[in-house]
């Protein structure tokens, strides 16, 4: 499930909700988010604080470009709903850092995805029409995607390699004021 539904269903809190589970959480502070919008690094970054700001910086300046024009221009990718090519490049090659990751597969590395692990992604995401739907959030969502949004009940949260941010490892988690 999305992180971004994942947060809002914790949120309003349904009945029955006991927690949820996440591999980016919401714990970007106000000032780095704006820092990252075009300023310069914060000073007294230390390690895990430090290895999630060359992610995120990286992210921004690199990665966002798929997620820019689902925000802005959904509509032209329609081709996702009308062909199963169009869907596989898109998700494929989104941005370069993803492809690579993928590449390796299809180029005889055995480590990380299999073959049958992006080939049932794409799958599933043709068989359910929502190939376009999914990029949806990127356009209704005005919520900054990083930042903590005041979930109280327990999160999981899994750092997985190569992921676009590792949340910096703070123990106990704590409610965001927001």
């Amino acid at each position: 499930m999305d992180d971004a539904v994942n947060e809002q269903m914790a949120l309003q809190k349904p009945a029955g909700l006991l927690g949820i589970h996440t591999n980016m959480p919401g714990t970007l502070p106000d000032e780095i988010s704006a820092a990252l919008a075009g300023g310069p690094q914060p000073t007294g970054l230390k390690g895990d604080e430090e290895y999630a700001w060359k992610q995120l910086d990286f992210f921004y300046k690199n990665r966002v470009g798929y997620a820019l024009e689902m925000g802005a221009r959904p509509q032209t990718l329609y081709g996702l709903d009308d062909s199963p090519i169009a869907l596989a490049a898109w998700m494929i090659d989104h941005d370069p850092e993803s492809q690579k990751l993928i590449n390796r597969v299809f180029d005889g590395a055995s480590e990380g995805l299999t073959r049958d692990d992006i080939l049932d992604n794409i799958t599933l995401y043709w068989l359910t029409n929502t190939g376009l739907s999914s990029g949806r959030l990127f356009w209704e969502s005005k919520l900054p995607f990083f930042a903590p949004k005041g979930v109280t009940i327990p999160v999981a949260v899994s750092a997985f390699p190569d992921e676009i941010y590792t949340a910096r490892k703070t123990g106990r988690a704590r409610p965001s004021p927001t």
